[in-house]
């Protein structure tokens, strides 16, 4: 089922959501915890980042040193091309460069880039930041952004929600580590859901289908009630809070090793208070396969398919699982085998799975 507040912003272009400092250092952290030399001598690129608002390029810059990095490299659209509506402010600190150009600033792409300590204080961070205006516009669809892509190791960013699959196999296509924000619907989509089961990307460590809060543009088009939510949460102002958001990735970090701690089908029906009431597990009557769904009902002695939760991908082990397909439309392909019903009623998308077999093992 599609995230209304996600479309209304795909429908309404306001593709400019300002990922929160916090989030961003949450998430990395469990990359370090895992290697710590993970961004050791890499090159990242930060597309479609605004860096002058953006707290990916600040963050990246404050911890240049910390992580061992080689180069940061972060490109901004030009105001013009920006879809949202509302009102836009240049920065300070352009306006103040002596490289500020009245009529650039509107058509023009911005990069800002850190290779070394440039103001001599023996440190490197964010005062080293080097920035010119890109040839272009800064879409990443461009030649010259793209030949940025080519140039790096790793690419993190909140990519424009409205181009997410376009993105995705911007970068895919060219082999590279990722590290992105989207819809957590996006598993589903025929282009992605394949990556996923074939472990070539994966769920974030963080923050995946929680109450995301992110910064938007003075007079951009917010929902009232995302307003409260993100205010709520302690963000007053031009903020908005995105419940379906997730973290998308294919570097490794610890949390997608851990087993998910299971019960038997037994003990499930007669102890978990999420099948209470339920003598047994129901089927699918258009696919041989039973449906759990509670992600912590899902049964340990059970030998078949099971359909889950799209969520389930947040505790997805490798290791423990395999996945089968999904169930998530009517358009029928390879892995998708078309909504999942019981008695008649059509369920929510569902990812088919099974128990891995390990070796030894019956």
């Amino acid at each position: 089922m599609a995230n209304p507040h996600l479309t209304q912003a795909k429908n309404a272009k306001n593709d400019e959501f300002y990922t929160q400092y916090q989030d961003i250092e949450k998430e990395i952290n469990a990359y370090i915890e895992y290697n710590p030399n993970v961004f050791k001598d890499k090159t990242i690129f930060l597309p479609c980042d605004d860096p002058e608002w953006s707290n990916f390029t600040k963050y990246f810059a404050q911890n240049f040193e910390k992580y061992k990095l080689k180069k940061l490299i972060s490109t901004s659209y030009a105001i013009e091309s920006k879809k949202y509506k509302g009102g836009y402010q240049t920065t300070l600190f352009e306006k103040r460069s002596p490289k500020f150009d009245k009529q650039k600033t509107r058509v023009k792409g911005k990069i800002f880039t850190i290779t070394k300590d440039k103001t001599g204080d023996n440190r490197i961070n964010i005062d080293d930041l080097d920035w010119q205006y890109l040839e272009g516009d800064g879409d990443f669809r461009s030649k010259e952004v793209k030949k940025l892509r080519d140039e790096a190791d790793i690419i993190i960013t909140n990519p424009p929600f409205s181009l997410f699959r376009e993105f995705l196999f911007w970068i895919v296509g060219e082999k590279k580590q990722f590290l992105i924000i989207g819809n957590m619907n996006a598993i589903t989509y025929k282009e992605v859901f394949p990556l996923i089961k074939e472990n070539k990307m994966w769920l974030g460590a963080t923050g995946n289908g929680s109450d995301m809060v992110f910064g938007v543009p003075e007079g951009a088009e917010v929902a009232e009630e995302d307003r409260q939510k993100a205010a709520r949460l302690g963000y007053v102002g031009n903020y908005t809070r995105l419940g379906n958001s997730c973290w998308f990735t294919n570097i490794d970090h610890g949390r997608r090793h851990k087993p998910i701690p299971l019960m038997t089908m037994s003990d499930n029906l007669k102890y978990n208070k999420k099948m209470k009431d339920k003598k047994s597990y129901d089927k699918y009557d258009n696919y041989d396969a039973i449906e759990v769904s509670f992600t912590d009902a899902i049964p340990s002695d059970y030998k078949g398919v099971m359909g889950v939760p799209i969520s389930f991908l947040d505790k997805y082990s490798p290791e423990q699982f395999e996945i089968v397909g999904e169930m998530v439309s009517t358009q029928k392909d390879k892995f998708n085998f078309g909504y999942p019903y019981i008695n008649k009623k059509k369920v929510y998308a569902r990812i088919l799975i099974k128990h891995k077999k390990i070796k030894g093992r019956k």
